[in-house]
C-alpha cells in the first residue's frame, strides 16, 4: 500500500506543503488527492514567492495586471485566483470528510503579526475575497496573534495557527480556540462547521537546538556529560511536538470541550509543520515516521512526500516513547539550553523569514510589472 494513503489509517491527514498555479492548472493537485490522498494544501509568503518568482505560471497574469494597481495588490490578485482554485478542486474532499479537511490556507501578511486589529481586519478582508468555505486563515501565534484567533473563531472564520514552536504556547492558542468557540454558542451561532488547526513547527528546531549542542561541546570538550548531551541532537524537536499532543489529549478530554463537542464543535488538531529533514545525516523521514498519530495532520514538502512514497514506513508513533521525551526535555536544560530562548528566537526568526520573502515577492512583481511598492 502506498504509504502516504496508509497515514490515513492511523487517523493522521496529509497535506500538502506547496502551490503555484501549474499544480492545480495541470491536474498534479488532483492526481495527489488520489494517488496519495492528500487532504489539504498549505502555502505561506517563502512558497509564494518561489512559485510567483521562480516560475512562469504568472507571466500572462502578471503582464495584463491593471498598470495603476500596487505590487500587494497584484499579488493578492494571483494568490486569492490560486488559493479559490486549489479551493475547488479540494472541495470533494472537505464534503466527503464533512468540513474535517480539504482546506487550502493563505496567510495574513507578516508585517501584521503584533498587530492585533489589523490582524482581525486583514484576515476577514481575505475570508471575504476567497469567498470559500474550505479556506483557512493562517495567523501568527504570536502575543498579538493569540486574541486575534479567539476573535476570529468566535466570527466563524477557519483559522490555521502558524509558527507554533513552544508547548505553553500550543496550550494558549488551544484555550483561544476554545474560547472562540464558547464565545459563538453564546451568541446562539453553529459551530459545527469551524475548523481549525495548530501548525506545530519541527525541523527548524532540531537545526537551532544542535547548532547549540555544537557550540556547548566545543566550549568544554572534556566535559563529563558529552555524551549525554551529544545524544539530544536530532531529539527534541520530536520529543516536544510528542509532548504537545499530550496536552492536545487532555484538553480534549476536559468536560468543558465535552459540552462544546455535544454542540458540535471539532478539536482543532496539530499539525505538524516544518517536517522536511534539514539535517542530510537524518533520516529524510523522521519527522513524518516518528509523529503519525490519531487526529493530526502533517503538512508535507513535495520532496519529502516523495521520499515517504518512496520508502516511509506507516504506524502509529506518537505516542510511543513519552517518558523518554520527558526526559530528553529535561537533560537539555540540564545541559544549559532554555527552550524558551530557543522557542522565542524561532518565533522571531520565522516573523522575519516570512516578512522578507514577502520583501522579494513584492519586489519581483514590481520588476515584472512596474507596479507601486
Amino acid at each position: 500500500m502506498n504509504p502516504l494513503k496508509a497515514l490515513h489509517d492511523h487517523g493522521q491527514s496529509v497535506w500538502l506543503d506547496f502551490i503555484r498555479r501549474n499544480l492545480i492548472k495541470s491536474g498534479e493537485l488532483g492526481r495527489l488527492i488520489d494517488r496519495d490522498g492528500v487532504r489539504g494544501v498549505t502555502s505561506n509568503p517563502s512558497i509564494f514567492e518561489k512559485a510567483i518568482a521562480g516560475s512562469g505560471d504568472y507571466t500572462e497574469s502578471l503582464a495584463s495586471a491593471p498598470r495603476e494597481w500596487t505590487a500587494m495588490q497584484v499579488y493578492e490578485s494571483l494568490a486569492i485566483a490560486d488559493i479559490r482554485d486549489a479551493a475547488e478542486v479540494l472541495r470533494p474532499v472537505y464534503e466527503q470528510s464533512r468540513g474535517r479537511d480539504g482546506y487550502v490556507s493563505l496567510e495574513v501578511s507578516p508585517y501584521l503579526a503584533d498587530k492585533t486589529a489589523e490582524t482581525v481586519d486583514e484576515a476577514r478582508r481575505l475570508w471575504r475575497a476567497v469567498d470559500r468555505p474550505n479556506l483557512m486563515i493562517k495567523v501568527p501565534a504570536t502575543a498579538a496573534g493569540i486574541p486575534a484567533i479567539r476573535t476570529l473563531i468566535s466570527e466563524g472564520i477557519n483559522v490555521n495557527v502558524t509558527l507554533l514552536f513552544a508547548q505553553e504556547t500550543y496550550e494558549a492558542v488551544a484555550q483561544a480556540y476554545i474560547a472562540g468557540l464558547a464565545e459563538r454558542t453564546r451568541a446562539g451561532a453553529d459551530v459545527s462547521k469551524i475548523a481549525s488547526v495548530a501548525s506545530f513547527f519541527v525541523s527548524r528546531i532540531d537545526t537551532l537546538v544542535d547548532g547549540m549542542i555544537d557550540k556547548r561541546i566545543a566550549s568544554n570538550p572534556a566535559g563529563a556529560d558529552r555524551a549525554a548531551i551529544e545524544g539530544l541532537r536530532g531529539k527534541i524537536a520530536i520529543a516536544n511536538a510528542k509532548l504537545a499532543y499530550q496536552r492536545y489529549l487532555r484538553l480534549y478530554r476536559s468536560e468543558h470541550w465535552q459540552a462544546l463537542a455535544a454542540k458540535g464543535a471539532q478539536t482543532q488538531r496539530l499539525l505538524w509543520a516544518s517536517t522536511s529533514t534539514k539535517n542530510p545525516s537524518y533520516r529524510d523521514v523522521m519527522y513524518v515516521e516518528e509523529l503519525i498519530g490519531p487526529e493530526t495532520v502533517n503538512t508535507i514538502p513535495p520532496a519529502t512526500m516523495d521520499a515517504f512514497r518512496e520508502h516511509g514506513a506507516a504506524h502509529e508513533t506518537l505516542t510511543e516513547g513519552i517518558d523518554r521525551a520527558g526526559e530528553e526535555m529535561d537533560a537539555l536544560a540540564r545541559a544549559g539550553i532554555s527552550m524558551k530562548e530557543v522557542t522565542d528566537r524561532l518565533v522571531q526568526e520565522g516573523v522575519k523569514l516570512f516578512a522578507d520573502a514577502f520583501d522579494q515577492l513584492l519586489a519581483a512583481v514590481t520588476k515584472a510589472t512596474g507596479a507601486k511598492a
